[in-house]
Parts: C-alpha cells; sequence; structure tokens
C-alpha cells in the first residue's frame, strides 16, 4: 500500500440520513414480504430504539434482521432488493455525502464503508458511493440460502475495529501503517473506532456523540442540513 491516509466511513445517518437496515424492513413489510406487519413495526422500532440507545446486542439485532433474508430465496432477494435502492436508497443519496466521499477516493485514499448493517442490503449501496472495499457484518450463506445467522465477527462497536484490522492485513497492512486515520460517523456505537482515528469526524452526530466531539475538539460536519 503506497497510500499513508485511510478513510473510513459509516452508513446508517452518515452518509445516509436513513437506517438501511429498519428502512430495508419496514420495505419488505410494505409489500407483505416480511410477516406480520404489525408485529414487525413493532420489533423494528424496538430494535432502533436500543440502538439509539447504545444498549442493542448484535446477537439481538442479527436474530431479527437476518431472519427476514432467510424467508426468501437469492433470485427473489436481487428483485426486492433493486426495487428498495431506487425506491428508498436512492432518493436519500444526496450530493454533499457523495462530495465527500469522492474527495477522499479523487485523493487516493485507501477508503472503506464500515457499517454493522448486513453486507447483503449494504453493498450495493456502496458501490452507488463508489466505494471498492465495504465491510459489513456477514450474513451466513448455506447451500443456496442465507440462514439468519452471522458468521465471524460482527462489524459493530469494538468488531468495527476487529473487522477493519482483518481487512487491512489482508492487503498486507495494518492501522499501524497509516499517518492519517479518518473516521466519518453519526453514532456512540462507533466511538471505539473514532477513537483510533487520527482524524475523528463527527457527521450528522447524535447528541450524545456530538456532546463528546465538541468536548475532545473533534470535527463536526452535518450533510444532511
Amino acid at each position: 500500500m503506497t497510500t499513508r491516509t485511510l478513510a473510513l466511513f459509516d452508513l446508517d445517518h452518515t452518509l445516509l440520513p436513513i437506517d438501511t437496515d429498519y428502512e430495508w424492513i419496514e420495505w419488505l413489510s410494505r409489500n407483505h414480504l416480511a410477516g406480520d406487519p404489525a408485529e414487525v413495526a413493532r420489533r423494528n422500532q424496538e430494535i432502533m430504539d436500543k440502538y439509539d440507545a447504545g444498549q442493542l446486542t448484535i446477537e439481538e439485532s442479527a436474530a431479527f434482521v437476518l431472519s427476514f433474508l432467510a424467508m426468501h430465496n437469492p433470485f427473489d432477494l436481487g428483485k426486492y432488493h433493486e426495487r428498495f435502492m431506487a425506491e428508498v436508497v436512492r432518493p436519500n443519496m444526496t450530493e454533499a455525502a457523495f462530495e465527500l466521499v469522492d474527495q477522499h477516493l479523487r485523493a487516493g485514499d485507501l477508503c472503506c464503508l464500515v457499517s454493522a448493517t448486513n453486507t447483503f442490503v449494504i453493498q450495493p449501496v456502496g458501490r452507488a458511493f463508489g466505494f471498492e472495499h465495504i465491510i459489513g457484518t456477514t450474513p451466513e450463506y448455506i447451500n443456496g440460502r442465507y440462514t439468519g445467522q452471522f458468521v465471524g465477527t460482527a462489524s459493530y462497536q469494538e468488531g468495527k475495529i476487529t473487522r477493519v484490522e482483518q481487512w487491512l492485513n489482508s492487503l498486507g497492512g495494518a492501522l499501524e501503517d497509516f499517518e492519517t486515520i479518518y473516521f466519518y460517523s453519526d453514532s456512540m456505537n462507533d466511538l471505539p473506532l473514532l477513537e483510533k482515528a487520527t482524524h475523528p469526524v463527527a457527521t450528522n452526530p447524535s447528541p450524545a456523540l456530538r456532546e463528546i466531539a465538541e468536548k475532545n475538539n473533534w470535527a463536526i460536519i452535518d450533510l444532511f442540513k
């Protein structure tokens, strides 16, 4: 690796003003593809509330979110995701967010999208932003079907550090190789990786993260105002 700058980006409420996990399940439910709509809506909101409060475990999240991948075959899931991208994601992709990523790509920085959301949901989103490297929680896939489980370390909270280090190791490098490390995130759940960065950037931060960013003199940007 020749670049001395690493640029890492969270996705939900950072590059997008939505939560893709939440909206994907809402989209499935709205299209009668997720079981009982009232129960799905209740659980989806409960999961989101726990995430916002920093009280959500990855095991609880995955048991709910990944169950919807196990409901359908990959052929149908692909069709559904194309519609989800067109109807939900692309209308929420802003020029400001695209430009933020693009300035790092054009500078030759090593860029990676690092999200807790599963890779089935985020890979097409990441490609639409121009990312070559995309890290998400990896859903288990056996004999042509998703199982509803995840494999390896989930890229959530401290797990994001583990997954970034594993990815860099696969490229023959390590975090210590970079003079400059940017990490853009909105969430307190990303505090472990933000504290690893030389340039943590609170991006559309939650009130709690904004307070910490101000206390630590971290950069703060608001892409969606």
